[in-house]
């Protein structure tokens, strides 16, 4: 069984969707992967698509999601980025909750950074999620 991660800022617009579309890429389809937003935007940051794009990961065609609580009990992993007490918690879930700058109305020289500090987030993530598994 595939383990399955969820992350959550309140837009997923940004933050939540490009951790989403970095695990896709580098997990080869060995982890689940969702991301939702306690308050969504409309559509995905343009900047965050424009930062991911240099990384070569397509997060387009992604639409943000609202958080609901069958998708948090779904997760093994719930990551947070800045959702505060709008995350509900269940017990025997791994939580982290990761401290990073919200690229809403940032530059692209703002944006790469908090791009390059959740890839490597992710890519931590990634190593411990098949190291647990068989």
């Amino acid at each position: 069984m595939k383990p399955s991660v969820l992350f959550v800022c309140v837009h997923n617009a940004g933050r939540s969707q490009m951790a989403a579309g970095f695990l896709t890429a580098l997990s080869e389809e060995r982890v689940d992967v969702f991301s939702a937003g306690s308050e969504p935007k409309e559509q995905i940051n343009p900047v965050a698509i424009a930062a991911m794009a240099e990384e070569g990961i397509d997060i387009a065609g992604n639409v943000p999601k609202i958080l609901t609580i069958e998708a948090v009990k779904q997760a093994d992993v719930v990551i947070t980025m800045g959702c505060g007490d709008a995350c509900p918690i269940f017990p025997g879930k791994r939580y982290e909750d990761w401290q990073l700058d919200d690229p809403a109305g940032q530059g692209i020289e703002s944006v790469r950074p908090i791009r390059d500090e959740i890839k490597a987030r992710v890519e931590h993530l990634l190593a411990e999620l098949l190291l647990a598994r068989p």
